[in-house]
């Protein structure tokens, strides 16, 4: 049996003055497959997430969500939905514990309506979920302030903060950004995890080869269009693909 699409982008557009960020893009994405969304900086990616995501409102197209059209929804009405998301600059609560930072999205109207009474200490809660994510459970580090934050740790914060939503799908905006390679060895185990789970994906990333580990398909932007669309190991020998990326990050070997 077929999975059920869980994502629907048809025809999607947003012009800004006379700049067409995103131009008629348009793909599916399964429950349960993981996406990934690559493309040269600036081709439009993460306003293509933001769309999606209703942080802004197209110019034309559509996004349907599980099988709902959610055009424009708003934020916080896509999250209470089941879409989460991250954010290339992550901007936690800097003054309060970084526990503390996922005890707001524990008591969202999603989470409530999801485990009720049943959650249990949600402190606890804030812990675990910061352990999956690679913070030492017995250190010091979930009590900090967040803004005292290595920029590795606030990514995995970032991450930690969407899975406390309870999503059905998953949207990680360049997660990598910035962080180390050794940092990324350590998460993408984590990742893999999750797509094994079972778990839908959107992943937006330069890091390509940490990338196609983790997704089944991949979907290639170049000036707002979509040029490429299918496996990772199909389209990294696509001849525009190559050239979209000048040959300095596409690696036939990856």
């Amino acid at each position: 049996m077929s999975k059920e699409t869980i994502l629907e982008v048809r025809n999607l557009s947003k012009n800004f003055g006379g700049v067409k960020a995103v131009s008629e893009v348009s793909f599916q994405l399964k429950r349960g497959e993981a996406l990934g969304v690559m493309g040269p900086n600036g081709c439009g990616k993460s306003t293509l997430i933001n769309l999606i995501t209703g942080f802004i409102k197209p110019s034309s197209g559509q996004v349907f969500y599980q099988g709902k059209d959610i055009t424009g929804i708003a934020p916080h009405k896509a999250v209470n939905l089941g879409i989460a998301r991250s954010f290339q600059m992550a901007k936690p609560f800097y003054n309060i514990p970084v526990y503390k930072n996922l005890i707001i999205p524990l008591f969202s109207p999603r989470v409530r309506k999801l485990v009720g009474g049943k959650f249990g200490d949600r402190d606890e809660a804030a812990i675990h979920l910061l352990e999956d994510v690679g913070f030492e459970r017995d250190s010091s580090i979930p009590y900090k302030a967040a803004g005292s934050l290595p920029h590795g740790y606030v990514k995995r914060l970032e991450l930690a903060r969407c899975l406390s939503l309870e999503p059905d799908l998953i949207i990680l905006d360049e997660l990598f950004s910035g962080m180390s390679m050794s940092e990324v060895a350590s998460i993408l185990p984590f990742l893999e995890r999750l797509r094994d789970e079972g778990k839908t994906l959107i992943m937006v990333e330069h890091r390509l080869k940490e990338l196609f580990r983790v997704v089944d398909k991949v979907v290639v932007l170049n000036f707002g269009k979509k040029i490429a669309e299918g496996l990772p190991e199909e389209v990294v020998q696509n001849e525009e693909v190559r050239k979209s990326y000048l040959g300095s990050e596409v690696d036939s070997s990856a």
